[in-house]
């Protein structure tokens, strides 16, 4: 899933966008700062984000929250049982945040099929094209 939406970021035709990827342990408020816009992508472990997507947010929220508003994000997810957890709290983190949902969430279940990997290709084509300049 995650090669897909790096793909589609990615793709060619989309001019003036650098695709910086980060593992979620790995970010910083100063990452969430310098970026124009986010995808997101989380396994729902025990029905909710993991505890790497939720420690990034944890450390940088309050460094973030006034200079972030209005920025598109989208959600990539895989749980093999019961994400609603997962999206509810991703929906209240980016709702506090003020972010914008730039497309749907593409969530799978199993192994992700065809169909999840095109949705996620056009997931990070369709949030990468919102920010050509």
């Amino acid at each position: 899933m995650f090669e897909a939406v790096v793909s589609g970021a990615t793709d060619p035709e989309i001019e003036g966008v650098e695709v910086v990827r980060r593992a979620a342990l790995a970010v910083s408020a100063t990452d969430f700062l310098d970026a124009d816009g986010y995808l997101l992508g989380t396994p729902a472990n025990l029905g909710y984000i993991s505890g790497a997507l939720k420690h990034a947010f944890d450390c940088a929220y309050y460094q973030i929250l006034d200079s972030t508003r209005g920025r598109p994000f989208g959600l990539y997810l895989h749980g093999n049982e019961g994400t609603e957890g997962a999206e509810n709290a991703i929906d209240r983190i980016t709702a506090g945040l003020g972010w914008t949902k730039a497309a749907d969430y593409v969530i799978a279940s199993d192994k992700p099929d065809k169909a999840a990997l095109e949705a996620c290709w056009e997931l990070g084509a369709s949030v990468a094209a919102g920010l050509m300049g």
